[in-house]
């Protein structure tokens, strides 16, 4: 998809983009909204409802967080003047910071809910400090076999709030790219997924949504970003009738040279679309393209794989 210039746009086309867009700061009040008007007629339904029931408690613990920032300013400016993410993920799960905003989370849940989440639930109570360390340390690094599928959520749900609230305390302007287009400049994460944004002086541009803080930073379109190749990329949807051919609101950029793929949402095609909710709401995509032989390399840490 290409987007035309008018005049007047011109002059700011020449101008650097912006490099971050920051998420809203009711971002799981949208989120969870959306996964409700997803939700209806998905066969996954029940689950994105589920899902933003856990994204409402989210909204709930950024308003009101449990723990403080746990990377003083000093150390952000280290880390940024050295090209660092200043809330590096695979340091900051090691030390546990996060741990107050799991329990946090756990206890507004009722104690005796019963099925299959109260399952879930008595599992984390059950455990302790030191075993809900290793599943966030587990999920943030993939290891998605090493965390009961049940808990995947909460324990997602749980670094998600953390970090999100943490990288409203960044200074954000000065943050700088990480070493891979796929990478969150701000925690080191994977990205989840593109948005091609559709306003001011942000519309055409494609930026990347962090799986973990939501952070969103801009890369370039029509390049992959895990083998950095622009050659015969394709763009595939699952087919709609309420979509024109190269309308559909989200499509994946596949790569045929490294036999991968990344979700993009279209603002202008839908400006309600929010990365986390609509790719839940698109797994069938997922299916699709992994019997053609392609890889998903980004994570929704609200769902396990399989």
């Amino acid at each position: 998809m290409s987007t035309i210039l008018e005049p007047g746009q011109i002059e700011t086309s020449a101008v650097t983009p912006p490099f971050l867009h920051m998420p809203p700061a009711n971002l799981f009040e949208l989120r969870a909204v959306r996964l409700e008007q997803l939700a209806a007629g998905n066969a996954l339904g029940d689950y994105m409802k589920f899902i933003a029931r856990l994204c409402r408690i989210q909204q709930q613990l950024v308003y009101n967080p449990p723990g403080d920032v746990p990377v003083a300013a000093d150390r952000q400016r280290l880390c940024i003047s050295h090209g660092l993410p200043p809330l590096a993920a695979d340091g900051l799960v090691r030390e546990g910071a996060w741990l107050v905003w799991l329990q946090a989370l756990l206890a507004h849940f009722n104690s005796e809910t019963s099925g299959a989440l109260g399952d879930a639930l008595q599992a984390l109570r059950d455990s302790d400090e030191h075993q809900h360390k290793g599943w966030g340390v587990a999920l943030l690094a993939g290891q998605y076999d090493a965390v009961p599928a049940a808990l995947v959520p909460f324990i997602g749900a749980a670094l998600q709030a953390a970090w999100s609230s943490w990288l409203l305390s960044l200074p954000v302007a000065e943050l700088n790219p990480a070493g891979s287009l796929a990478q969150c400049p701000a925690c080191g994460s994977p990205a989840m997924a593109g948005v091609v944004r559709n306003r001011g002086k942000h519309n055409g541009l494609r930026y990347l949504a962090c799986s973990l803080c939501a952070c969103e930073w801009h890369v370039v379109r029509v390049k992959c970003v895990y083998c950095d190749s622009s050659k015969d990329l394709r763009y595939t949807s699952l087919e709609d009738d309420r979509h024109a051919p190269g309308k559909a609101p989200l499509r994946a950029e596949c790569c045929p040279g490294c036999q991968s793929y990344l979700k993009q949402n279209y603002l202008e095609n839908d400006a309600a679309a929010e990365p986390l909710a609509d790719d839940l709401a698109s797994l069938a995509l997922d299916m699709r393209l992994d019997e053609e032989g392609f890889h998903r390399m980004a994570p929704n840490l609200m769902l396990a794989p399989g």
